[in-house]
């Protein structure tokens, strides 16, 4: 019997066995729901956040679960990156310096945090062969302009001394390395760049519009929209973006394997109507927004996107996904979540 025939038999008799996840930045946003999910599924999950921007009461309630181990610590820290490496079948690297706030005002941070941390995971990956997903972002479109961006669009950033486009920069960076170390050194990666991913669980803390917006109605306060509003979004659910990241991480490989994904809605929308929305959704008057110029929300010569719209005909055509849930949905979620956190505070 060959080896493929043994591990089908196996699979017959015990089903297949479960595969064991890798995820940094797994008390974030978007890596604790994905580590609810993947242990859902029956898998074994490994999570390693240094609490930065993570937040531990997003996995507390795993803590005790038989199947799922945390570690908190920097993912530079290489003697921990390589025991987790060492028991992973594959890696999901979540980890990075998010949120424009947060870039604008600790750039030193962000391009260390994005550069360095995608260096040490691929590192430890090639010691063990072990696949690897890179999450990527939007950002690293810049300026473009046309409209939806694809996957191999020409890329044009604004100039360096502008730190924003260090964020992008540095995305950049990782992604070159990824397919780098994929190209040269034979290692399985694949690299998805996300588009405004949002629902329960982000905070509003790092310039995120949709929960900024969400406890601005919900406390009675204005609106403040940046910039004139007419700026456009697509904003995409986070357990769509689980399934995407799911989907990738369960395909055959030569459909994945050295390739970048846009994973993102094309369900558009600026950002003056989205605060109307919301304020609509919460029972507050649609009038209540004050628009800001961007010189007074952030540091003098921020430069934002007109329009940002994925193109995801190639995720679809190699996975399957697309997304399935729409913004109503999405602010409602979130801004139950909001009310439920509320109450959860009145109670204590």
């Amino acid at each position: 019997m060959t080896d493929h025939e043994i591990q089908a038999r196996i699979n017959n008799t015990f089903g297949p066995r479960p595969t064991s996840y890798l995820v940094t930045g797994g008390a974030g946003f978007i890596g604790s729901h994905l580590v609810d999910a993947l242990l859902a599924q029956g898998h074994h999950v490994l999570a390693i956040d240094n609490l930065s921007t993570g937040r531990f009461e997003n996995i507390s309630g795993l803590i005790h679960h038989p199947r799922f181990h945390f570690a908190q610590a920097n993912i530079t820290d290489d003697i921990v990156m390589d025991r987790l490496a060492s028991q992973a079948d594959i890696i999901i690297h979540l980890a990075a310096a998010v949120g424009v706030k947060l870039i604008v005002e600790n750039p030193v941070h962000t391009i260390e945090t994005n550069v360095m941390g995608t260096e040490a995971v691929l590192k430890a990956a090639l010691r063990y062969q072990t696949r690897v997903l890179i999450a990527s972002t939007s950002e690293v479109y810049g300026k473009g302009s046309s409209v939806p961006f694809r996957e191999e669009d020409d890329v044009v950033l604004g100039p360096t001394s502008r730190n924003r486009w260090g964020y992008a920069a540095s995305k950049m960076v990782d992604e070159f390395l990824a397919l780098a170390y994929g190209r040269e050194k034979g290692l399985p990666v694949t690299i998805f760049r996300l588009f405004n991913t949002v629902g329960p669980r982000q905070t509003g803390r790092y310039g995120m519009v949709i929960p900024r917006f969400v406890q601005q109605a919900l406390q009675g306060e204005r609106l403040t929209v940046y910039g004139d509003g007419t700026q456009s979004r697509c904003f995409l659910h986070v357990q769509d973006a689980i399934q995407a990241i799911m989907k990738m991480a369960n395909s055959d490989s030569e459909h994945v394997n050295h390739e970048v994904f846009n994973v993102g809605s094309t369900e558009e929308i600026s950002i003056y109507q989205l605060a109307q929305r919301i304020l609509g959704l919460v029972g507050q008057p649609e009038e209540n927004i004050d628009l800001i110029a961007y010189e007074d929300a952030y540091a003098a010569g921020f430069e934002d996107m007109r329009q940002r719209v994925p193109d995801i005909s190639k995720i679809q055509q190699a996975t399957g996904w697309q997304p399935s849930r729409s913004l109503e949905q999405i602010l409602h979620d979130v801004i139950e979540s909001y009310c439920g956190q509320e109450r959860d505070h009145r109670h204590h």
